[in-house]
């Protein structure tokens, strides 16, 4: 008897595998949430993000701290500010056109409001810097996961990789 139940029991748990499967493949939706259809706007995007991008590594400096002097903490905020300036003219120029899709229309603007959290979040990292305190960069947390990775996400899903937010601060 119990061996049956047991016998049972595992052959219900692989015929409701194998239905999951089955969905999966053949009948879920494919669509990602995030994608919208404006692929040339996307393209654009990627291009004012690319700028920005190359603009941020000539800011780059590698110095470890213990060696850039008294005024590192400061020297170092100066960089995030003009890190970050970086990325608040991307946002302005992405800002300036919007995607002819009515989904884009939508979802955009949402992206561009959580990268300005992100922007905000920078500025006071860095005010913090100024200040003397030198503690690791935290950003804001939205439903339980970082911001950036969720603009990271929305990023990826478009193919906008360099509209991801810089791994700058992260170290």
């Amino acid at each position: 008897m119990k061996r049956t139940f047991g016998r049972a029991a595992i052959a219900v748990a692989i015929a409701l595998m194998l239905a999951m499967w089955v969905y999966a493949l053949f009948f879920a939706s494919k669509e990602v949430a995030n994608e919208i259809v404006d692929q040339a706007w996307t393209a654009r995007a990627e291009l004012i993000c690319q700028e920005a991008a190359s603009e941020r590594i000539k800011l780059a400096d590698f110095r470890p701290l213990n060696e850039a002097g008294s005024n590192a903490l400061i020297e170092r905020a100066a960089l995030v500010d003009l890190a970050t300036d970086t990325l608040d003219r991307m946002i302005a120029q992405l800002e300036r056109t919007s995607p002819s899709d009515a989904k884009g229309q939508e979802l955009i603007p949402l992206w561009i409001s959580d990268y300005r959290t992100y922007i905000n979040d920078r500025r006071a990292y860095a005010e913090e810097l100024r200040l003397g305190i030198n503690i690791p960069f935290g950003e804001s947390i939205l439903m339980g996961i970082p911001l950036s990775e969720k603009i990271a996400t929305f990023a990826a899903d478009n193919a906008m990789t360099s509209c991801k937010p810089p791994m700058d601060l992260s170290i």
